[in-house]
């Protein structure tokens, strides 16, 4: 059965660090690109990191570049996604996404191409 499971959310301070993890089973991750999204009140669902597939291939929002890192445990099938100095802005529920990658080359941010979805994890950034 497939299944994504995301955890590490919590509740950090403006400046701080979480790391986010996805879990994901009854899949070949060389087969699907994983994607990372936020959910933050009164907003639309915005991709904010992605994995390609095969290649490695990364892709970060806007609001991600240069303090977001996605990374990817073959092994473990773990997507990660380490924040660093952490926003107010960054809260809200992340979710992991997978996308099968036999339907485009690269990973991408747009959330309606994404087939699978995990439950989310909150992430509250509040001093």
């Amino acid at each position: 059965q497939f299944e994504l499971v995301e955890s590490g959310g919590g509740l950090v301070q403006p400046g701080g660090s979480l790391r986010l993890s996805c879990a994901a089973s009854g899949l070949t991750t060389d087969d699907y690109h994983l994607g990372w999204f936020r959910q933050s009140p009164g907003k639309a669902r915005e991709g904010v990191s992605c994995y390609t597939a095969k290649s490695g291939t990364k892709w970060y929002g806007d609001s991600a570049k240069g303090r977001f890192t996605i990374s990817r445990d073959n092994a473990k099938k773990v997507l990660y996604l380490q924040m660093n100095n952490v926003r107010v802005e960054d809260t809200g529920v992340y979710f992991c996404a997978a996308d099968r990658a036999q339907f485009r080359a690269m990973c991408t941010g747009t959330s309606s191409v994404y087939s699978y979805w995990g439950q989310g994890t909150q992430v509250t950034v509040s001093s």
